[in-house]
This record gives structure tokens, C-alpha cells and sequence, in this order.
């Protein structure tokens, strides 16, 4: 299965520690057995030899930034060669002028954001893994993150891309400026396919400017529903934040338990909301003066050190909760005016199927996340809990959503694919698929 390996003039191990270490993603839930070798490309040649060596071989291959992702994109059984591609890692350059950046896959997303910085500008994506995941690993899934109300998912960050195909040529897409509509968006097309159709090499990023100002608004609320609720109602503000995050009850005790807060004391679910630019502190006024309607406290802060603190409880909600269990991590978004009625109905299933369920939420874009924790010596999904995802999805196609904001379909919602996207649409990418990759080659089982 590998003997091609040896030709590739790559580094590449089948030591069995690395190989169980290449296998799962952060989703909780590895493939059965494990993959047969994992390979180490440190340039755009190498891994257009290794696939397409692989490719005449007809051997699988799972890419692979941080493992970070959380449906199983990543995950690796037996018969797979992983391409970690952690050691193409270089930041290439960044340009104040045309405040854009050039990034290998292998980046972290926070280090080009700080790279970005010293020239007074940001890269906008941050998903809750920014110090960890890496920039391949979010065009992968077009990842979101707690900024995407204001700036967007990752597909709005980036201007072009060089990608490996299956067979191992070589496709530049995209521009390196701010427009470009030569052809078919062939970029967008490989922005969230989940590497089934080409390995990301290189990326042309957008960056934009470190806001003058921010303001930061922490709300607390008798209940989520009420939560839910003043977050929509923030839109006939007439503002737009840069952040809206909610957190539930179930959440909000995690975090205490797990950090020493005492965040649940203020109320039963907690809303933050954070307004950026000359504005900031205006912007911040009127928002809290909505939540304040019926919110039990509103606190609001310029203070930069003192939003980082408020805000460090939204990004430590996972490693939270895996302190008393291992969550499934769902991901489902909804119309922003349909937010609440989907909280009420999360609360409801987890009540139906007797299985804790603690929410968090992009609230300004109608973003959930469902985290159903279930017994962490579990090797498979229980009952109970598989049953309550799948009402989450069935919830989140009812109310006119989708199965996935911003983690990806990987392996965990393949078989709701086909519910959201119809027969048509979905024989339809299949067909695109086949024109990339047409021996299956990339990423086998995950996505479509």
C-alpha cells in the first residue's frame, strides 16, 4: 500500500505512536483502525509528488494541519497515508500596502494574526482554536469564529490560493487583489471542501486594519431564551458588532468549575458583545441600553485587558466541559429572528433524551453550537445522545438553517447531507468532485 513512499524523497514514518497520534480530530471520535503511514512535505514539490504518486497508486490521503477540527474531517483509518502538512509553516510575506498576506497551510492562524499586527493590521477569522488550528486547516472548513459577525468567515479572508490536485499538477486560483471576477470562483469552490478536492499549498489572505477602538458589553440574563431574544432585538439598534457571543447555563457552570468565575451567579445565560472602531464607545452605548431592557446586570468596558478577561470565558467553554465529559460538538445555524425558538427546542430534546446539553452561540449570525457531553470512556456515540443530535439537525433544517456554520460536514453529518442539499444539488457535487479527484483519492468518505 505504501511501497511508493519510498520514491517520494519524503520524510514519512509508520512508527505506531505517530500513526495513532495522525488517526483523530478534536471531534472525540476516532475511525476504526489506523492509518498506514503518515508523510511530512516541507514544500509545494513535495506534496505534488507524494499525490502524485499516490494518485497512480490509488492510495488514499487524508490532509492534515493541527487535528483541531470537530466533525471529523481529519480523521485517518486504516489504509490512509496522512499528509501532516504542520512543517509548511512559513509566513512568506505580508504587505502593508495591499494589506495582504502570503501563508503556507501548516501557519498558525494567531501567529499571522501577530505577524499581521506589527503592521498595524489583523487577520480577521479567529475561531475559538486560533492559537492551535492552522491557516490550511480553516480554509478547509471555512472556519468562523467570534469576529465573523463584522468580518466574515474565512472564504471573505482569502483572495486566492495555490493547491495541489489529486494527480499533482499545480492551480493557482484567485488574484492578489482585493477583485477579481476572471472566471468561475474556483477559490470560493475549494474554501470549505474539507480537502476533497486539492491540498491548500500557499494562501493569499486578506488583512484589515487594528480598529481604533473597542468597546466591550457583558450582559447577563435571567434565562437563554431572554438572551436569545436581546440578541436579535440588537439589530433594531442599528449597529453592527464585531462580536455576539452567547453562553447558557450549562456552560456558564463549566467554566466556574473548571476556572474558579463565578460567572452563573449573575444570571442564567450570558450575552458579549464587543463593537470595534472610531465608533466603538457610541456603538457600545446603544447596545447595552437594549440589553439592558432585560438583562439582570450590563457591564461595559474600553478596557482592553478587562474584554480579554470577559471574553477568555467564551474561548474557555470547550476545554471546559471536557473536564466533565467529552462533548460532541454539533453546529448548526439558523435565521438570526429563528435563534430563540432553536435554544428553546435544544433545551427540550436534551430534557426528551435525558442527555446534558450545554449551548454556545455566535448569536449575531444565528450560529449554534450544541455540545452534548456524553461519558468520555464512550467508543461510540450513545443512543441517547445520537438521537438527540439527530433532532438538532432535524431542528436546524425545520426553522430554515443549515447542518453546519462553520465546522464542516467531515464524517460526523454525512448521512444529512442529502437532506439539506436535495438530490440535484447533490449528485451535482459529487460531479465536481469527480472532476478533481477522479479516482477518490482525497480525503475518501468525508464531506459529500
Amino acid at each position: 500500500m505504501t511501497g511508493w513512499l519510498s520514491s517520494a524523497g519524503v520524510e514519512w514514518s509508520t512508527d505506531p505512536a505517530v500513526l495513532t497520534a495522525s488517526r483523530a480530530d478534536r471531534s472525540g471520535w476516532p475511525p476504526a483502525g489506523r492509518p498506514a503511514a503518515v508523510v511530512f512535505p516541507d514544500s509545494a514539490e513535495q506534496v505534488s509528488r507524494v499525490l502524485r504518486l499516490a494518485h497512480e497508486a490509488r492510495t488514499p490521503v487524508v490532509p492534515r494541519g493541527a487535528g483541531t477540527g470537530l466533525s471529523g474531517g481529519a480523521t485517518a483509518g486504516d489504509g490512509t497515508v496522512v499528509l501532516d502538512l504542520s512543517r509548511m509553516n512559513r509566513i512568506l510575506a505580508v504587505s502593508p500596502a495591499d494589506a495582504t498576506a502570503v501563508a503556507e497551510p501548516g501557519v498558525i492562524t494567531a501567529d499571522l494574526d501577530r505577524a499581521a499586527g506589527e503592521h498595524g493590521l489583523r487577520y480577521a477569522p479567529d475561531p475559538a482554536s486560533v492559537a492551535i488550528s492552522t491557516i490550511g486547516g480553516n480554509i478547509a472548513t471555512n472556519a468562523g469564529g467570534l469576529r465573523c459577525a463584522k468580518y466574515g468567515v474565512t472564504r471573505d479572508s482569502v483572495l486566492g490560493l495555490e493547491v495541489v490536485l489529486a494527480d499533482g499538477r499545480r492551480l493557482s486560483t484567485g488574484t492578489a487583489t482585493l477583485k477579481g471576477v476572471t472566471g468561475y470562483d474556483l477559490t470560493g469552490l475549494f474554501v470549505g471542501s474539507e480537502g476533497t478536492l486539492g491540498v491548500v499549498v500557499r494562501a493569499t489572505l486578506r488583512l484589515r486594519p487594528i480598529p481604533l477602538a473597542t468597546a466591550t458589553v457583558a450582559a447577563s440574563f435571567p434565562d437563554v431564551e431572554a438572551a436569545a431574544a436581546a440578541a436579535v432585538a440588537l439589530s433594531s439598534a442599528g449597529v453592527q458588532p464585531a462580536i455576539a457571543e452567547l453562553l447558557d447555563e450549562a456552560t456558564l457552570r463549566a467554566i466556574d468549575a473548571a476556572q474558579g468565575t463565578s460567572l452563573r451567579a449573575a444570571g442564567s445565560a450570558l450575552l458579549l458583545v464587543q463593537t470595534d472602531g472610531a465608533g466603538a464607545g457610541v456603538e457600545a452605548a446603544l447596545i447595552a441600553g437594549v440589553l439592558a431592557k432585560t438583562a439582570t446586570s450590563v457591564r461595559t468596558t474600553t478596557d482592553d485587558t478587562e474584554a480579554a478577561e470577559l471574553l477568555a470565558a467564551r474561548r474557555l467553554a470547550l476545554p471546559s466541559l471536557e473536564r466533565i465529559g467529552r462533548p460532541l460538538i454539533e453546529d448548526i445555524a439558523v435565521p438570526r429572528s429563528r435563534l430563540a425558538d432553536a435554544i428553546r427546542e435544544i433545551a427540550a430534546i436534551a430534557a426528551r433524551h435525558a442527555v446534558p446539553i450545554a449551548t454556545i452561540a455566535h448569536a449575531a449570525d444565528g450560529n449554534l453550537h450544541p455540545l452534548i457531553v456524553v461519558d468520555p470512556g464512550a467508543t461510540t456515540v450513545p443512543a441517547a445522545a445520537q438521537r438527540a443530535a439527530d433532532e438538532i439537525f432535524e431542528l436546524a433544517l425545520k426553522l430554515g438553517g443549515t447542518l453546519t456554520g462553520e465546522h464542516g460536514v467531515g464524517t460526523l453529518k454525512r448521512a444529512w447531507i442529502g437532506r439539506e442539499l436535495g438530490e440535484t444539488s447533490h449528485d451535482l457535487q459529487r460531479q465536481i468532485k469527480a472532476v478533481f479527484d477522479p479516482h477518490g483519492i482525497l480525503n475518501p468518505g468525508k464531506a459529500l
